[in-house]
């Protein structure tokens, strides 16, 4: 028995290498069977793309040569193993919840898995999770300790020079496969991206292809040559009207779809609008997800091209960083900048990304009074907009610049009928759940062209100089290919530019990160390092070599633009542009107390003796907190929460103290917290579905 056994193992031992690579891609086929969640269309991706799917098995099968230098083979393959298919199961459970898959940047999240876990897993699942991790740590130690030895020679002299062999073929299989596209390093849409690439290729880029790469030309004199390109440009003028950018979710004119037969036009209004108006197509860098990057080049004017494959700046650079920004450099001509979202602050980790593009103030969610009127998926309506652009325009009497970020227009897009009599009905696709998802879509961005021209009705009777910049922010995650589209591109949408000013109308079709340019342009603004070369130098030759150059050294380089120190810091972001006051809190029965004050939202909680305590929102004046008897002495303020997983306060207001026989309350002294204060949150939420998430979401 004993000489079988030897026998087998000396066998298996021969013929290790191959038959682990055999095993790296029976693991790889199970990984893509849990990130697809289906056997079927993990082997129609292995039989379709074969030699992506070996490519990808050899990535994995590389990360395994590390077993030839140590004794305890068995054990290191298993722990590879637990690596790998984690790996796996992480992704699937994410794409359960959300259309963005898992990146380099979510790692970044791993510190904060416990109190995100129940974002993706019910609690249930997440106490047999814990079970399965702990048990599968115990087998670890007891295989560390009791697990099979290899007993034979470790001949370092050989095995390393061939495991150095099979890493620099590896990075030649790498490079030939780029060559010859059977991979791609740009990602216009990362979640299509790991369905055409695999999920360990486009992992791995995301984790280590980030950033901008030192140009080859880049220097002083490089970069003074560019700036001296840019002196053809006029003086800035002393005019300054407000400056609104609204960038509408998902939103395009589906006429141009042209297997659809829709009922009525969904997009009258904005059509009426690119008629009369500056108008024209807008390049976006994504399809079907990705609204943070269409933001990202919008605000700064720069191309998400030279950045790593699927990169968000938000989710990399941007959390460590400054950037020069339409902000940044409107701040300076005496502009006040605001940000506003009807979603989530901490979407995209937008919270702490706006203060390192100069907003002043950001109006979340959180800070809308409206957030229960939503459409049939939850996503709060664009109508209620109006309101909080209005208020941004009216904090004080500088111009402004308002950067609106919608949300209604946002997938996953029901394939079961959820809206009764609709508006517009649609036929034409392949099947029911085709129709019945476009026909959802269609009513929905009917509604965000009301809201379009309730916006520009109201702004029409303005008093001050307007110019209002209105796009959609890439396609609908509707699995569009070129040959559906009149128009024969995909990383497209609309844009027109609004104005009460009598600008004359110029049509043009722009890129996203040259649109803040083109507007600062109209209006004789010529500020801006980046701005000021759109201008100058769109027309012109090495236009993309030099906007390379200009970009990496802003954001990656010595920053000669500057005289090499960056100017701009992070601003102090306020949150919502009135702040939340708490007046009184006055007693109505035993249990039941009347919280009154300005500007609650349905995110407002009553923090007692610094623990948060539910209220019911009755209106922005007035909260109801039941069921808790205050003593005297108590402290009392009101919190508003994020509408994130992590539940974290964001502002709270000042501080009092409840003294029932004397009267209502107190102002706490002087020490107490200021009101608004901001509560620091680390972590940037999702995607959560971009997040897709799907950015299931934006």
């Amino acid at each position: 028995m004993k000489s079988t056994k030897k026998k087998c193992i000396k066998i298996l031992n021969l013929f290790s290498v191959p038959l682990q690579m055999l095993a790296c891609m029976l693991g790889y086929f199970l990984i893509e069977t849990i990130s697809r969640h289906s056997f079927a269309e993990a082997y129609t991706f292995m039989m379709e793309k074969p030699l992506v799917f070996l490519y990808n098995s050899f990535l994995i099968f590389t990360t395994t040569l590390i077993v030839y230098l140590v004794r305890r083979r068995i054990f290191v393959r298993v722990l590879l193993v637990i690596f790998w298919i984690g790996l796996g199961v992480i992704n699937g459970v994410l794409l359960a919840n959300r259309v963005t898959p898992f990146t380099g940047p979510d790692l970044h999240l791993i510190t904060d898995a416990f109190k995100i876990a129940n974002k993706y897993l019910s609690p249930f699942f997440f106490v047999i999770v814990v079970i399965i991790a702990i048990l599968v740590a115990a087998g670890l130690v007891l295989l560390l300790i009791k697990g099979p030895i290899y007993r034979g020679k470790l001949m370092y002299r050989v095995n390393i020079p061939l495991i150095l062999a099979g890493v620099l073929l590896f990075a030649g299989t790498t490079k030939l496969a780029l060559e010859k596209r059977v991979l791609s390093n740009y990602f216009g849409n990362i979640a299509f991206a790991y369905q055409d690439y695999g999920y360990p290729y486009c992992l791995a880029t995301t984790i280590f292809n980030t950033g901008i790469s030192c140009p080859r030309d880049y220097s002083e004199d490089t970069i003074e040559t560019i700036q001296n390109s840019e002196t053809t440009l006029e003086e800035t003028k002393e005019e300054r009207p407000n400056i609104i950018f609204l960038q509408l979710e998902s939103f395009f004119d589906p006429t141009l779809v042209n297997f659809l037969d829709i009922s009525e036009d969904p997009i009258p209004n904005f059509r009426k609008l690119m008629e009369e108006y500056s108008s024209g197509y807008f390049k976006v860098p994504s399809v079907g997800a990705g609204t943070a990057n269409t933001e990202f080049e919008t605000i700064t004017g720069m191309s998400l091209r030279y950045f790593g494959p699927g990169e968000y700046p938000y989710k990399s650079i941007l959390r460590e960083t400054t950037c020069e920004s339409a902000p940044y450099v409107l701040k300076d001509l005496g502009y006040r900048t605001h940000a506003i979202h009807n979603n989530e602050a901490n979407f995209y980790g937008r919270r702490s990304v706006f203060a390192n593009l100069g907003f002043d103030t950001f109006t979340s969610e959180e800070y809308m009074a409206e957030q229960d009127d939503t459409n049939p998926n939850d996503w709060m309506r664009d109508r209620n907009l109006t309101k909080y652009i209005i208020e941004a325009l009216e904090e004080t009497e500088d111009p402004d610049y308002i950067y609106t970020i919608s949300v209604q227009g946002h997938g996953d897009y029901p394939e079961e009928p959820m809206i009764d009599n609709p508006k517009i009905t649609v036929t034409g696709g392949e099947s029911d759940a085709v129709n019945n998802k476009w026909e959802y879509y269609c009513n929905q961005i009917y509604e965000m062209d009301q809201f379009v021209k309730e916006l520009t009705d109201t702004l029409s009777e303005y008093d001050e100089d307007v110019v209002l910049v209105m796009y959609g922010d890439h396609l609908p995650t509707m699995g569009l290919t070129v040959s559906d589209l009149e128009n024969r591109y995909l990383f497209q949408t609309e844009y027109v530019i609004w104005d009460n000013m009598g600008l004359k109308k110029k049509d043009m079709n722009l890129a996203s990160y040259q649109m803040a340019a083109e507007v600062m342009d109209r209006v004789g603004i010529h500020e801006g390092n980046v701005f000021r070369f759109h201008q100058a130098r769109r027309q012109t030759r090495d236009y993309q070599v030099d906007l390379e150059l200009l970009q990496y050294d802003i954001l990656y380089g010595k920053q000669y633009v500057y005289g090499g120190t960056g100017p701009y810091q992070r601003v102090k972001l306020h949150l919502g542009v009135k702040d939340t006051v708490f007046d009184k809190i006055e007693k109505i029965s035993d249990g039941r107390y009347y919280v009154t004050g300005e500007n609650f939202t349905q995110s407002a909680y009553v923090e007692i003796n610094e623990e948060l305590v539910d209220a019911t929102f009755i209106s922005p004046t007035t909260l109801l907190l039941s069921d808790v008897e205050l003593k005297d002495g108590d402290k009392v303020d009101v919190a508003i929460r994020s509408n994130s997983s992590t539940r974290k306060v964001l502002t709270r207001t000042a501080r009092q103290i409840y003294h029932e026989e004397i009267k209502p309350v107190i102002d706490v002294p002087a020490d107490a917290s200021a009101e608004n204060t901001n509560a620091e949150e680390t972590g940037s939420e999702e995607n959560t579905p971009e997040t897709d998430q799907t950015e299931g979401a934006e």
